[in-house]
């Protein structure tokens, strides 16, 4: 049945290699069922019902992902996307969780509408690499000035904006040897790195007497304060399109480069260099969003994470259907996540805005009309809280600059639209 369904002779693998692989990838992302919790009942959203929902989406997302598109790439809630779903548009622009999810539900939509016409790739080859670049690394800097907030060592000033806190604090200190921890673990290629930097400040933190240990394994919490409370007419409000429009854009460059990447990385192209079933792929994708919003969670993409697991060995769905499998497995496991603390989960962000931040490395720097746009939207991301803000700022920033420099030839038709209603949007809607 398992050669039927996934083909492994075909592709050069095992059951034991996927089971393996499997694994390997589930410990490498298993951080997303502490951290998006924490970070989206930042909101108001129920922590029991959040952790449910991501261990569900991500379990819905991956098995699709497997059985349909045969890939093995897991997916999970986004990291970036929930720190942008909470911090902006609920804490920020003020508008309710249930519409927020709307929005993730309409963007997921989109996603679908946009891979069964085919024009995705349209689309992600007419934007500038260097916006890409700017974009990811924006991102990073984005979880990274929260993560440096939950630890307490960014704190705001009247004077200043912000200013350096309390560092000699416990919570300082332990996120400091989290974020050590976890880069020291990951460059000596110790699977799970992430969790275990989580885990092991949690546990330093219980020893000291700052979180209680309440027990290891209970039934999963009721997922009903979030399940199917999405608001999609609320999300319909015109100050909602570029809301709507950043979950869709951040998705698509997301899902796009893992699969790329997770592809070359497991020889999975065909001899053209394209990647077979990509439709399906990216449908999966999107389904995963829109289930994950019904059930109560910001945007569900692929990880890159599952790399991991094809260095392993992973070459098929199987691989992916062993992740979705953990997931599941994992709902059993809330008491575990319900008392790690802000500040042991703020190192796994910084990590992953390390990693993220990376991308400026390939901005061409002796372009400044290519430069200039990149550090725009990266550093505005942050700096105004909003993912959203940065892609419009990096959009027109870029127009305009290639325009008065009389680089036509870089501009097209698309970067020139969205450049242009963004304009709009600032002129004419309320700014957040």
């Amino acid at each position: 049945m398992l050669e039927r369904l996934f083909q492994l002779e075909a592709h050069g693998t095992t059951v034991r290699k996927e089971i393996v692989a499997g694994i390997t990838t589930f410990l490498t992302m298993a951080y997303i069922i502490v951290v998006n919790p924490s970070i989206l009942s930042a909101t108001g959203m129920d922590f029991g019902a959040v952790f449910v929902a991501t261990c569900i989406a991500a379990a819905i997302g991956t098995l699709i992902m497997g059985l349909w598109a045969n890939y093995p790439i897991a997916l999970a809630p986004g990291m970036g996307l929930n720190a942008f779903f909470s911090f902006t548009v609920v804490g920020s622009m003020g508008y309710s969780w249930q519409v927020a999810l709307g929005a993730v539900f309409l963007s997921g939509f989109i996603f679908f509408i946009l891979s069964v016409v085919k024009i995705r790739e349209w689309i992600i080859n007419s934007i500038p690499m260097s916006l890409r670049f700017g974009i990811s690394a924006g991102i990073g800097f984005f979880l990274g000035f929260i993560a440096l907030k939950n630890a307490g060592i960014v704190v705001d000033n009247p004077a200043t904006l912000v200013s350096m806190g309390e560092i000699k604090m416990a919570e300082s200190l332990l996120f400091f040897g989290g974020f050590v921890l976890i880069c020291a673990l990951s460059f000596r290629r110790i699977t799970g790195a992430v969790m275990i930097g989580i885990l092991a400040i949690t546990a330093v933190a219980m020893m000291m007497g700052m979180v209680e240990y309440d027990g290891l394994v209970s039934a999963p919490p009721s997922l009903a304060p979030t399940f199917m409370q999405l608001d999609i007419a609320g999300a319909l409000n015109v100050g909602m399109i570029s809301v709507v429009f950043a979950f869709l854009f951040v998705d698509l460059f997301d899902t796009s480069g893992t699969l790329i990447g997770a592809a070359q990385r497991g020889g999975l192209l065909d001899k053209d260099g394209k990647l077979p079933r990509l439709g399906r792929a990216l449908m999966s994708d999107s389904v995963a969003t829109m289930s994950g919003a019904a059930l109560g969670t910001s945007t569900t993409t692929s990880y890159i994470e599952s790399t991991a697991g094809i260095s392993a060995g992973g070459r098929t769905g199987l691989t992916a259907a062993v992740v979705a499998v953990l997931f599941l497995a994992c709902l059993v496991l809330s008491p575990i996540a319900s008392i790690i603390p802000p500040y042991a989960t703020a190192p796994a962000l910084f990590y992953v805005a390390v990693l993220m931040a990376s991308g400026l490395k390939l901005v061409d720097w002796d372009d400044i009309t290519d430069a200039a746009p990149a550090i725009v939207t990266a550093l505005t991301m942050p700096l105004t809280f909003s993912i959203a803000n940065g892609i419009a700022l990096g959009f027109i920033t870029y127009a305009v600059i290639k325009a008065l420099a009389g680089r036509w030839s870089d501009l097209n038709a698309s970067v020139v639209t969205i450049a242009v209603v963004f304009v709009l949007k600032f002129m004419f809607l309320e700014v957040a």
